[in-house]
C-alpha cells in the first residue's frame, strides 16, 4: 500500500488495512450517456477497501472525489418502481408521526430529484429545503407544494443560516469523503437545539459484508458502514444517537440523532459489533471467491447453451456486476424501467438500456435481477408481457 494514507479519516487511528482492491471500475455509474462509444471510454479508477480495527470505518483509499459528476446526466432514481414507492412512502409516514412533523420545516441534504422532500410534504404539509447538484426542476412534476425550495449544489456551510426542525440524509453519506469532516460541518450548521431531529440513511456494510456482495461495491460509494461505525461517527460529531435500525429488505440502515447535550447517550442495540466486523472481512475474500465462480459458472453455461440472458436494474448494481465479468460477455441488454434511463448505455461495458417491452420481441431465457427486492414486481411485469423466463437474483 505504498504512498496510500492508512490514518483512518473517521476516527484518526493509524494502521488501516486494506482488505479488497478492484482496478479499473468505472467512476461513474448511473450518468445517462448518448453513445455507446462514449460509454465504453468512460473515465476509471480503483476501489482499495481498508478497515479500520479501531472504529469499524470501511472505506476507498484510492478515492479521488475530483473524478466524480454529480449533474443533471447523474440519474439513480428509484421512483418508478411500486415496490420502492410503497416503502417509500410509509417512511415518509412514518417519520412525520414519529417526530412530530406536521407542519414543521424539514432540510434534505441529497435530495436527488426531490421524490422524498414532496412525499413529506404530501403526508405531513411541512416546508423545506433540499440540496442536490443533480436536481432537475424539468423532471419535478409535483404539485401543490409550495413550501418548498430546491437548490442544485452541494450543501456545506455556505447555506448555514438554512435551518430545519428536522434534518434528513439519505443515501448520501456513502458518496463524501472525508465522513469525519463532513458530519462535523452538518453538526455546526445544524446548531444545539436539543429538539432538532437529525436522520440519516446509509447501505449496511454488515450485509455487503455478509454476503460479499460485490454489486454493492462501487467507486461512488467511498465510505462504507455498520450500525456500530455510523453511531461511532455520529457520538464523535457531537451528536446523541437515538436508534440505528435496518429498513429495505435489511439493506439501509436509518440512523436517528439529537445534537448533543454534553452528556453521551447510551448505546444503542447493535452498535457493539467490531469483533463481527473484524471476523466478516477475514471471511471476505473466500466468500467472494466463491460467488465469483458460482456466477462466472453460470454466465459461461448460457453462452454455451447459447441462451439469451438480460440483466434487469442498469444503476450502480447492474455496473459492478458487469465489469466484474469481463463486461458481461454474452449480455446483450439490461432493462430498466426509469425510462429517463432507456436508450442510454452501461458504463465501460456498452449495453443497451432498453425497456420491459423490448423484451417481447429479444424473448430472453434468463433475467438477472440487480436486487431481490424487487423480484416480484420484475416477475409480474414479465407475466404482463407474457414472458415465462428463468429469473435469477443477486
Amino acid at each position: 500500500m505504498s504512498g496510500v494514507n492508512t490514518t483512518c479519516p473517521c476516527c484518526g487511528a493509524d494502521g488501516v488495512s486494506e482488505f479488497h482492491t478492484v482496478r479499473d471500475v468505472p467512476v461513474n455509474s448511473v450518468l445517462t450517456l448518448d453513445s455507446r462509444e462514449e460509454a465504453l471510454a468512460f473515465p476509471t479508477g480503483d476501489i482499495q477497501l481498508g478497515f479500520c480495527d479501531a472504529c469499524g470505518f470501511i472505506y476507498n483509499m484510492a478515492f479521488d472525489e475530483a473524478r466524480l459528476e454529480y449533474s443533471e446526466r447523474y440519474d439513480p432514481t428509484q421512483a418508478y418502481s411500486g415496490t420502492f414507492n410503497a416503502w417509500h412512502r410509509q417512511l415518509a409516514e412514518d417519520v412525520v408521526e414519529r417526530f412530530g412533523l406536521k407542519g414543521k420545516r424539514v432540510i434534505e441534504i441529497g435530495c436527488g430529484k426531490g421524490e422524498f422532500l414532496h412525499l413529506l410534504a404530501e403526508v405531513g404539509a411541512v416546508s423545506g429545503v433540499g440540496f442536490d447538484p443533480s436536481y432537475e426542476a424539468s423532471r419535478d412534476t409535483s404539485t401543490g407544494h409550495d413550501g418548498l425550495e430546491f437548490v442544485a449544489d452541494f450543501y456545506s456551510e455556505k447555506y448555514a443560516d438554512v435551518h430545519g426542525d428536522a434534518v434528513c440524509c439519505k443515501m448520501t453519506l456513502e458518496h463524501i469523503a472525508p465522513a469525519r469532516r463532513f458530519m462535523d460541518t452538518v453538526r455546526r450548521t445544524v446548531g444545539d437545539d436539543p429538539d432538532t431531529v437529525v436522520l440519516f440513511q446509509v447501505p449496511d456494510m454488515r450485509r455487503i459484508l455478509e454476503e460479499a456482495a460485490f454489486w454493492d461495491i462501487y467507486y461512488e460509494h467511498c465510505s462504507y458502514f455498520s450500525a456500530g461505525s455510523l453511531a461511532r461517527l455520529f457520538r464523535a460529531s457531537g451528536f446523541d444517537v437515538v436508534d440505528v435500525r435496518r429498513e429495505y429488505d435489511d439493506q439501509y440502515l436509518m440512523l436517528e440523532a439529537r445534537p448533543s447535550s454534553g452528556t453521551p447517550s447510551a448505546p444503542v442495540d447493535g452498535e457493539d459489533d467490531l469483533d463481527e466486523l473484524r471476523g466478516l472481512v477475514a471471511r471476505f475474500q473466500d466468500r467472494l471467491g466463491e460467488l465469483h465462480a458460482t456466477w462466472q459458472g453460470r454466465l459461461d453455461g448460457y453462452r454455451a447453451e447459447g441462451k439469451k440472458a438480460v440483466v434487469w436494474g442498469s444503476g450502480s448494481k447492474g455496473v459492478a456486476f458487469l465489469t466484474t465479468f469481463g463486461g458481461g460477455e454474452g449480455i446483450e441488454y439490461v432493462v430498466d424501467i426509469n425510462p429517463h434511463r432507456q436508450g442510454h448505455y452501461m458504463l465501460r461495458t456498452g449495453q443497451e438500456i432498453v425497456s420491459p417491452e423490448f423484451l417481447v420481441d429479444h424473448r430472453p431465457d434468463v433475467v438477472i435481477v440487480m436486487n431481490p427486492v424487487y423480484r416480484d414486481e420484475i416477475v409480474a411485469d414479465l407475466e404482463r408481457l407474457g414472458l415465462s423466463p428463468e429469473v435469477l437474483t443477486t
